[in-house]
């Protein structure tokens, strides 16, 4: 053999090497793949057949891989822009601590006014006007356990909706907006409804658990209150047991839900959004569809190794 046909062989024989060590040092993930293949399918054939229009993004926290299906179209958010407002509290009570004045914060009392009632006000229209003291913590509950708008309307006013905006600029999402109060239909009217994409509200939700919107002090309060029991779509088919921080959304012809599931080793961000619906129920109940498939890939992959044993859970 030649010296050139030598170096030839050594070359494509070092390349061979190279590639089959790369095939052993990664060899699966297909069957992986095929598991995540599989859910981009449910959740695809479920969008489609819904009567009406539907936004969905979910992405895995561990590795950030995401499924988005019409994730970019901007939906009417209803109540789940109550994380927003929520997450401007948390944040000024952030910035109070860290010395900056005049910052709303947690334990700020409120006494209650009947002009702040709305629709929608569950919880605050049985109080006592000029009596009742409320702290902001306690407005935010009753706007995450039942969607109290007037409890929501207080904390705009002490938040500032221009703040929420700003906050969710610096987050880097442009398309999420607050732009009227609750049951303001006049300004729902003139177009000035309150909007985000399923892939906004899915990376804001990240944002908070990643610790790059709230210190981990208080990230860890907000999921905690977040993750409040609540009548919503995403936990409607899941195990009681699983811990869920969500916020829902109506109005008529939408629904939205959005949140994050603490599947156990394997938590997810999943906000679906619908608008133009026939059948309301039907939304509500393809949200809750979209969930469940999606929560039986996190669990099945949160207990399985990379080739897809489920070892000892004890």
């Amino acid at each position: 053999m030649t010296r050139i046909g030598a170096t030839i062989v050594a070359v494509a024989a070092a390349l061979a090497g190279n590639v089959f060590a790369e095939q052993k040092s990664s060899p699966v993930n297909g069957t992986d793949d095929l598991l995540w293949k599989k859910l981009e399918a449910r959740v695809d054939e479920i969008a489609e057949r819904f009567d009406g229009v539907m936004g969905v993004a979910i992405v895995d926290l561990m590795d950030d891989r995401a499924i988005l299906k019409n994730a970019d179209h901007v939906f009417p958010t209803a109540s789940s822009i109550k994380i927003a407002i929520l997450l401007e509290l948390y944040r000024q009570e952030q910035q109070a601590r860290g010395g900056t004045p005049g910052k709303a914060k947690l334990d700020d009392i409120y006494t209650f006014e009947a002009k702040n009632l709305v629709d929608g006000s569950q919880i605050m229209t049985g109080l006592t006007p000029g009596v009742t003291r409320l702290t902001n913590r306690d407005l935010a509950q009753f706007t995450v356990a039942v969607s109290d708008n007037a409890a929501a309307n207080v904390l705009i006013d002490r938040v500032g909706m221009q703040n929420v905006n700003a906050t969710l600029r610096n987050l880097g999402l442009t398309k999420t907006m607050l732009r009227r109060k609750m049951m303001d239909i006049a300004a729902a009217r003139r177009g000035d409804e309150n909007v985000s994409t399923p892939q906004e509200m899915m990376r804001l939700l990240e944002a908070i658990y990643q610790g790059k919107a709230l210190d981990k002090e208080l990230a860890k309060a907000f999921m905690k209150q977040l993750s409040t029991k609540k009548e919503s779509y995403i936990p409607r088919q899941l195990p009681p047991d699983v811990s869920i921080a969500n916020k829902p959304g109506d109005l008529d012809g939408v629904r939205t839900d959005s949140g994050i599931v603490f599947a156990k080793n394997r938590p997810f961000a999943i906000s679906v959004m619908t608008t133009y619906d026939r059948e309301e129920r039907a939304a509500e109940s393809a949200i809750a569809e979209i969930a469940l498939e999606a929560f039986h890939y996190f669990e099945m992959r949160g207990k399985t190794t990379e080739y897809g044993r489920v070892l000892d859970q004890k």
